[in-house]
Order: structure tokens, then C-alpha cells, then sequence
């Protein structure tokens, strides 16, 4: 693994704004970055990064099954007991997942390690799936990169085939926050992709979201069921919003299904370190309040259980904060994770996404900082296979 700087492309701006990638520069700073790429070996990418996905993904499965079955569990993670019923029953039902992304520290050296899982509503995959292919095509055929390189990127077909098989033939609405441009792009994207696989579609924005009756559920404006949703809103915001306690009595099914809500759930750390203690893709966890906690010593990470893009993170060396971002997460209580900084290449600090769709690994997305917190300006880089 490296860090390798190049030329960037003089029409990125212009290929972005045909791709609909509108978001590429936020608030007059860059969020996509080719003016360096990080270079993978097949073997690095092959067997330290799509290996243990899987395995992470088949003990997060485990896991899963575990926690949805036993309450002090759900306690533990501060899943309100009215949607337990609602997690357990899509869990028995076995309701289909498209996607999510596995947060890695790898540094090309030591195993890969688990950070966190992005399982409910990741985004970044029309970059990682689609512009950074772009990327790689015309940087080979300006020959800014070796003509003979490749990507780790079957993100786009794999969602095409995922739709067909967890869609079949039903009309797919996909609904969040459109007005925000990076979610917007996000279902924009997903919209497509599921177009492409034969779907009928329609996107609207959370809010615009009704209830009829209990018969039929929730509906579209034009009054239409919504019989299949994607939804690019965490399930904790939606377990909190007006129309949350008619979820359990909704025929609606939900992609990501309710049960990723235990996934979603940082609490999930040190679950799966007690499950799985050890491993080697794994760093030692613990809810703050239990007295193993103390097992860290002074260095540590603490993150809030329900946190996103870094919010009210902190990290802790030698008992003194050394990095961490505000936010308005952290109620709901914290664990602990050992500190594994990440590596540093040149003062910038990276983090790989690997991505799964239908339980697949299938791609990677890099996100940079010269923070070791990685948040929501951090800068979006293309890989390459050398």
C-alpha cells in the first residue's frame, strides 16, 4: 500500500458535473481529490482486505442473531423495547440487505482492522463505484497511472444484480433527506442502478412520506403504497420521528431492513470482541461502564454508540484527548476501542471503506484527512491495483 501523487485530470470538474456528481467540492473545499491515488498489491487487496470483509460480515451476521434473541442485549445497545418486535420479526423473516461498508484501519503491513460498520445508510458508493472507475479508465488512457492497472470495484454490477434479486417485480420507492446534495446524489444513484435491473421507481423526500391506515400503511403524494422502500435515513432517527410508531404496523419492507439497526449500532464493538476475542481483524472494545474498560489503560477511542462521520469522537493518549470532533451524539452512551492510529502517509491519514453488497465483498472506498479523525469533509481518493 502507498500514497502516490499524480497528475489530476484539467476536466475532472466537467466529467463530475456530467456523472451528476454535484457534490465534488464542499463549501469551496474538495471532497473528491485526484491529485494522489493510494496503490494496492492483488495479494494486499485480495487477501487483507476482501478475506476478512467477509469473514467480519459472516460474525456480524452471528452476531446479530445472537443480540435480536436475548433483550439484555437490546438493552445494552438502547434499542427502545416498542421496536423490538419490529427487529425481530424482519430478522425471522430474513428480509434482504443491499449493502454496507466495513470502516478498516490496514496500512499495508499489520491485518486489517475493524473501526466500525457503516450498515444502515453508508453513503460515498456513487463515488466509490462509479467516479473513481471513471477515474481509473481515463487515467490509464492519459497515462497518468500504469497502463496495466486495475481496481477493486464490482460495486455498480453487483447492485444491478442485488435489485433483481431482493426487488423482483415490485415498485421500488427510495426516500431521505433530498435536500441534502450528497444524499440526494446518493439516491439519484441507487435510483438508477435499480432502474437498470427492471425496477419502476419513485424517490421523495422523507417528509413527504403519509400514513392512510393501518390496512394499507404508508403511502407516496399521489396515495400510491409503498410496498418496498429504500430508505437513506438511520433507523434511530426514524424509531424517534412522528410516524415511528406506526413502523410495526406497516406492511412495508424496508431496505436496510430493521434488524441492520443492531449492526448499525457501535455497541456492536465490543459484542463482537466478547464473541470473537482476538481476532485478528478485531481490536479490543468495551462498553464504557463495564470495569473491563479499564483493560485499555489511558489510550483509547471513544466513540458515542449511534455517532456518524466522526461525531463526538475522541481520542485518548497517555489519559489526554488527542484529537476528537463535537456533535450531538453521545446521550445514548460511549464504548471504548483500543487506539489503533491510523497510518500516516505524508501527514495525511487514511481510511478504507470496503463495501458489500448483498453480502459480497466488492470494492473499496478511501477517505483521507490530515485529522486521524476521519469526518465529514474528509476527502474522497481513487485506488488503483498495481
Amino acid at each position: 500500500m502507498q500514497r502516490i501523487t499524480c497528475l489530476e485530470r484539467d476536466d475532472w470538474r466537467e466529467t463530475a458535473a456530467r456523472c451528476g456528481f454535484v457534490f465534488h467540492t464542499i463549501d469551496g473545499e474538495r471532497y473528491w481529490d485526484e491529485r494522489a491515488y493510494y496503490g494496492f498489491t492483488l495479494d494486499e487487496i485480495e487477501r487483507s482486505i476482501e478475506a476478512p470483509t467477509g469473514e467480519i460480515d459472516a460474525m456480524c451476521l452471528e452476531l446479530a442473531g445472537r443480540v435480536i434473541g436475548d433483550e439484555r442485549f437490546l438493552r445494552r445497545l438502547k434499542i427502545p423495547e416498542a421496536f423490538w418486535g419490529l427487529i425481530a420479526e424482519s430478522w425471522k423473516r430474513d428480509d434482504r440487505s443491499l449493502y454496507g461498508r466495513l470502516d478498516l484501519r490496514f496500512d499495508g503491513r499489520s491485518p486489517a482492522k475493524l473501526l466500525e460498520y457503516n450498515a444502515d445508510t453508508p453513503t460515498s458508493i456513487f463515488e466509490a463505484a462509479v467516479f473513481q472507475w471513471t477515474w481509473l479508465e481515463q487515467a490509464i488512457e492519459r497515462r497518468v497511472i500504469p497502463s496495466r492497472a486495475d481496481q477493486f470495484n464490482s460495486i455498480h454490477e453487483r447492485l444491478i444484480a442485488a435489485w433483481k434479486e431482493i426487488a423482483g417485480s415490485r415498485h421500488l420507492h427510495l426516500t431521505g433527506i433530498t435536500g441534502n446534495e450528497e444524499d440526494a446524489g446518493t439516491l439519484a444513484y441507487l435510483e438508477d442502478t435499480a432502474r437498470q435491473a427492471g425496477l419502476s421507481t419513485t424517490l421523495l423526500d422523507i417528509e413527504q412520506v403519509g400514513w392512510r391506515d393501518e390496512a394499507s400503511g404508508f403511502v407516496d403524494l399521489g396515495e400510491n403504497d409503498i410496498a418496498l422502500a429504500f430508505k437513506l435515513y438511520p433507523w434511530e432517527w426514524m424509531f424517534q420521528d412522528t410516524f415511528g410508531a406506526k413502523l410495526k404496523d406497516a406492511p412495508t419492507r424496508w431496505i436496510e431492513p430493521p434488524w441492520k439497526a443492531v449492526l448499525s449500532n457501535k455497541g456492536i464493538l465490543p459484542l463482537l470482541w466478547e464473541m470473537s476475542p482476538n481476532h485478528p481483524n478485531l481490536l479490543p472494545a468495551f462498553f464504557e461502564d463495564d470495569p473491563r474498560a479499564a483493560e485499555l489503560g489511558t489510550s483509547y477511542v471513544r466513540k458515542p454508540l449511534l455517532s456518524r462521520e466522526g461525531a463526538n469522537v475522541t481520542l485518548v493518549s497517555g489519559g489526554m484527548p488527542l484529537d476528537e470532533q463535537t456533535g450531538p451524539y453521545g446521550a445514548e452512551g460511549f464504548v471504548r476501542q483500543a487506539l489503533a492510529p491510523l497510518p500516516n502517509f505524508s501527514g495525511f491519514y487514511p481510511v478504507i471503506g470496503s463495501w458489500l453488497v448483498n453480502h459480497e465483498p466488492c470494492g473499496i472506498s478511501i477517505r483521507e484527512d490530515e485529522s486521524p479523525i476521519t469526518g465529514n469533509r474528509s476527502r474522497f481518493l481513487p485506488h488503483a491495483i498495481l
